[in-house]
């Protein structure tokens, strides 16, 4: 297995090229040169695989076993996993009106990349522990991502890592959770600004070549493929816990429904789909709906970003809609490249007809606003006394209303984080929140992290940080 860029000027990668890497050095994101398509006997061998026996499976078809061997890759899975609260790791909860529930937030940081960011950080020290090597790892969270990152990677001495996040703009829970870890390796940045504006000064940074391989600069955001590739996964086992049972031999179509911000989680929805997964995929935004217009219109074009209650998601610029682009168009790396340099150029793209018509057959769509938010965490409560974070409740209300019509197909709702960070939205919709110990330790512990005001040179003060740590290592 070997990977290339989305824009066509790299390729011949391996597993190991691509986990050290941020952005591919053409400025595209690294995706799979072959994507392995399942036997259908294959597809019903993996239905009786626990979610870690999944994930162990979906990584030895992208990690070939001359890069990781593949006992040592299921150790290394395994003792990723083994931090989780539950045993399933991610449990279905089965509820009223057709609702079935995947519960990707029992992790170190109740929300769903701890799945995949708990692999990461393990191959990442596999690979730094092998070479005695050190890397920086920069990243840019809009939430969750920060937190999640830094759980993975904290204390490993061979690791430091950078971590913007848009101060004032994510729940006080999520800052805290990046605020208070206090290892020397772990370096915060809040910056008074919003994801998609402290993005910028990150992609100048990895477009920067030389200071990307002088520093061994890396990213663990959703452009790092080992993310999306360890989040593969999820949608296998949600399709097998929601696949109708007196179906037998068959394996019949299940609706997954992706809570999407930066599309990330849905663009390995699509890779699942692309392996042979009989799943029919939904992208479910809030207002900042630039992934809805690029599938319902075609109009991948920014907008400015809006606060909302599902504030993981106040997101206009996915890059991983590159990811998605490139699966759509065939793998054509020359059409995406020309595409994504307009885009990058103008701020807006028209995309060709016959690629938004592909696009349209991988996936539907659907735009939540904040009412719709409140109002289905509160039908959620009075059906079944069962509270959902916001990002879980714009995935919920699509499914109430196509259930409303008696669109009944088997549906998932992903569900991305625990109701338990964001408080004052349940409260919002006049219910009480419900607030694990280890959340309310949050608020009495020490925060440690640098303001950077608006007016700041933020990619100077990034080079800065970055240059004084490894000077700090000589």
């Amino acid at each position: 297995m070997k990977y290339t860029s989305t824009r066509g000027g790299v390729s011949d990668v391996d597993f190991e090229g691509v986990l050290f890497s941020g952005f591919a050095p053409d400025g595209g994101l690294f995706v799979p040169e072959d994507i392995p398509k399942l036997e259908k006997e294959t597809l019903k061998t993996w239905k009786s695989l626990s979610y870690k026996e999944l994930v162990k499976e979906v990584c030895s078809l992208f990690i070939p076993p001359e890069v990781i061997p593949r006992n040592e890759l299921n150790g290394l899975i395994e003792k990723a996993l083994n931090r989780f609260r539950h045993k399933n790791v991610i449990p279905v909860s089965r509820l009223k009106s057709g609702l079935n529930v995947l519960e990707m937030w029992h992790g170190a940081t109740h929300a769903f990349k701890d799945l995949a960011m708990s692999c990461v950080g393990q191959f990442l020290d596999y690979f730094l522990k092998k070479k005695n090597r050190h890397v920086n790892i920069l990243v840019g969270t809009s939430g969750d991502t920060g937190s999640a990152a830094i759980e993975s990677v904290r204390g490993i001495p061979n690791i430091d890592i950078i971590v913007l996040l848009p101060h004032g703009r994510c729940t006080e829970i999520q800052e805290r959770q990046m605020t208070t870890v206090i290892e020397d390796n772990v370096h915060v940045f809040a910056v008074d600004g919003t994801s998609d504006e402290l993005d910028e000064p990150i992609k100048k940074l990895f477009r920067d070549t030389n200071f990307v391989k002088k520093h061994n600069l890396m990213s663990t955001n959703s452009v790092n493929w080992a993310r999306v590739m360890v989040q593969i996964a999820h949608f296998f086992y949600g399709y097998y816990q929601c696949a109708p049972t007196e179906s037998n031999d068959m394996l019949p179509l299940v609706e997954i429904v992706v809570p999407t911000g930066g599309a990330g989680n849905i663009t390995a929805g699509c890779i699942a789909q692309k392996m042979g997964l009989p799943i029919q995929l939904v992208a479910v935004v809030n207002s900042n709906d630039i992934i809805h217009r690029t599938i319902q219109h075609g109009d991948f074009s920014l907008a400015d970003t809006q606060m909302t209650w599902a504030s993981a998601m106040d997101i206009q610029e996915p890059y991983n809609m590159e990811r998605i682009l490139w699966l759509a168009a065939d793998s054509d790396g020359v059409k995406i490249k020309e595409m994504m340099n307009e885009f990058n150029e103008k701020k807006m793209l028209k995309l060709p007809h016959e690629l938004h018509l592909r696009l349209l057959g991988m996936m539907n769509s659907c735009s939540v606003t904040d009412d719709n938010i409140l109002q289905t965490i509160r039908r959620c409560w009075e059906e079944n006394q069962y509270l959902l974070c916001p990002h879980s409740a714009v995935a919920v209300f699509y499914h109430y209303q196509q259930f409303s019509s008696n669109q009944n197909l088997p549906r998932c709702c992903l569900a991305p984080a625990s109701a338990a960070k964001f408080p004052d939205v349940v409260l919002r919709a006049n219910l009480v929140p419900e607030i694990p110990q280890e959340i309310e330790a949050l608020m009495k512990k020490e925060t440690r992290s640098t303001f950077l005001k608006r007016q700041d040179d933020w990619e100077k003060i990034l080079r800065g940080k970055i240059e004084d740590i490894e000077q700090k290592r000589i």
